[in-house]
Formats: C-alpha cells, sequence, structure tokens
C-alpha cells in the first residue's frame, strides 16, 4: 500500500485493485494510476476536509458524509456534473456498502459532523476518522466534555478489537495534552498495526509530544513531517 499524504486530514491510498482518496481539502494530488478505479471519500463539509474540486475526478463513486448535502444549488454551486452526481452516495453512521467489487466501506457516527470511514479491500483494512475524535477542550463546560466522552467511546466501540491495518487518526495539538485521548483511546481499543496522525495544522512535532507521554506506541505511531510525504507499507 502506498500513501500519500496531501495536507491536514487528506490521503491518497494506492492499493493494488483501487486507489482511495480521504479528505482532499488542499494541496495537489500526485498523478493518479490509470486503469484502477478511485474512490473519493469525503467524511463531511468542513472546508479543511472537503473540496468542491473533487468532483472533477474521474471515480468510480464519490462516497459522502450525510452533510454533503446534494441539494441543486450546492450542485451547481460546486460544478457537480449529472454523470458526477449519479455517482454521489450520502452516507450517515451505521452503512454498509460495496462501493466496487471487493472493496466493502463502513461508516461511523463521528463525534463533530458526518462519518468516519472503515474500508476493506485486498486484504487490508484502513480507517479515516474524519472529525471522529475524543473533543476535550479545556475552558468548555464539564457536562460538554462529560458527553463527549461517551458519544466517542460509544461511537468508536464497532472499532473494539478489530485488526486495522492502517488507521489515519486526529492529533490535534489545539487541545494540547487533551488532543492525546483520542489516539490512545483509539490506540488501544483497536488492533492497529500503523496510524499516521492527522489533523495537525502543520505542527507536525506534536507527535513526538505524544510518543514522549506514550511511547508503547512508537512503531506504531509513523510520525508526518511534510505535506507530500509518501509511505510504503505492506
Amino acid at each position: 500500500m502506498r500513501i500519500s499524504f496531501l495536507g491536514h486530514s487528506g490521503f491518497l491510498l494506492e492499493l493494488p485493485s483501487a486507489t482511495l482518496l480521504f479528505d482532499w481539502s488542499e494541496g495537489e494530488l500526485p498523478t493518479l494510476r490509470p486503469g484502477r478505479p478511485l474512490l473519493v471519500f469525503a467524511s463531511h463539509h468542513h472546508e479543511d476536509h472537503f473540496r468542491p474540486a473533487i468532483f472533477q475526478l474521474g471515480a468510480a463513486a464519490f462516497l459522502l458524509g450525510k452533510d454533503v448535502r446534494m441539494s441543486a444549488r450546492n450542485r451547481e454551486r460546486w460544478g457537480v456534473s449529472p454523470e458526477a452526481a449519479a455517482r454521489c452516495v450520502t452516507l450517515g453512521g451505521g452503512r454498509r456498502l460495496e462501493p466496487l467489487p471487493g472493496v466493502r466501506v463502513e461508516t461511523l457516527t463521528s463525534t463533530d459532523e458526518g462519518v468516519a470511514f472503515l474500508v476493506t479491500a485486498d486484504g487490508q483494512t484502513v480507517f479515516h476518522a474524519g472529525d471522529l475524535n475524543w473533543w476535550h477542550w479545556e475552558g468548555e463546560d464539564v457536562s460538554w466534555n462529560t458527553e463527549m466522552a461517551l458519544h466517542f467511546q460509544e461511537f468508536t466501540a464497532p472499532l473494539r478489537g478489530k485488526h486495522i491495518d492502517l488507521a489515519m487518526l486526529p492529533l490535534d495539538p489545539r487541545l494540547g495534552r487533551d488532543g492525546f485521548r483520542g489516539p490512545r483511546y483509539f490506540l488501544e481499543l483497536a488492533d492497529i498495526a500503523r496510524a499516521l496522525p492527522m489533523h495537525q495544522w502543520q505542527d507536525f512535532g506534536f507527535t513526538a509530544k505524544f510518543l514522549e507521554e506514550f511511547p508503547q506506541f512508537a512503531g506504531r505511531v509513523v510520525p508526518i513531517s511534510h505535506v507530500g510525504q509518501e509511505f510504503l507499507l505492506p
């Protein structure tokens, strides 16, 4: 599996049978491989996870969080052709589908907007969290943070004990040390072989702080140093 980090929460994954594009919001795409179907995922409508340019790509399907509303007004505003619109599927949490033969997609409800994606193809399972995270904000009302923790644990329950070859997880420096809560929980909940941090707002050094606090995850969490970085995983 070849992975390209596109910036913020955007990743391009090249699997033997398909190319997967997650939450592309900035930067340039690498040249797409010919002869492989493209699946485009947009977890939700926030501008750091979604850009209308995705609809200009010749994707086999566009898998969109339910808040990416394909109204007539939005289709016109985003320049979505009738052909592209026919390949769009909007999804809430708890959905299962097979957009291509041998490619299975499951959605999880997000603690913010939209969904997270669990995708299995070519014998490998990848997870893109979108904005599904343990959002614990200092200064927020105690009851809000408590409810957030309960929702996060509820919405991530389908991952318990599941083997995941690659997880793309929010590690947000704006939360300070509370930003460690989400990725730590994911890594303890599921059998994650490799995790790539995202949603770091270019503060890539925050990963080192996380691993300093939780050295048991070294080797599983792969630091990202720059936009355009590529990784090759077995």
